[in-house]
């Protein structure tokens, strides 16, 4: 299944991106996820993004967020 990113990255301050409307940590487990949890999270998009309508973002992934989701996605 096709990733929902759109390249237009920023997080809001919920860890949130306002182009794909996915968590930081959706992102980073993307690659390794199941289709099931793929379709999942597709399938709350729509909400997420009425919810989030006019939200800004507030900072870019920077590859310390990406290592720090990383570590919280591999812990058991």
């Amino acid at each position: 299944m096709h990733s929902p990113c759109v390249a237009k990255c920023g997080l809001n301050e919920a860890d949130y991106c306002m182009g794909c409307f996915r968590h930081i940590n959706e992102i980073v487990a993307w690659g390794q996820a199941s289709e099931e949890k793929k379709q999942a999270v597709w399938q709350q998009l729509p909400q997420r993004k009425e919810r989030m309508k006019g939200g800004n973002n507030s900072q870019i992934i920077s590859r310390e967020k990406w290592l720090k989701a990383q570590a919280e996605i591999e812990q058991p």
